[in-house]
């Protein structure tokens, strides 16, 4: 399960992002990660990895909401 060591490795990672550039990047690469995981969620039916996608889709949110800054 390559996939799945990579996102515990995205999650485990720490995220303080310097620029706006190394923010897109993360929201990019996590994006990625989430659906490459939906695909291996449909065939295994595995709640373990739905728990991981919740994961990474809360990390996703917070780097979004730092890009988009205040209005």
């Amino acid at each position: 399960m390559k996939i799945i060591d990579k996102a515990l490795e995205f999650e485990q990672r720490k995220h303080t992002f310097k620029t706006t550039s190394e923010r897109i990047e993360s929201s990019r690469e996590v994006k990625d990660l989430i659906l490459s995981l939906n695909s291996v969620y449909k065939e295994e039916k595995n709640p373990e990895i739905m728990d991981l996608m919740k994961r990474l889709t809360a990390i996703k949110q917070k780097i979004e909401k730092r890009l988009k800054g205040r209005p």
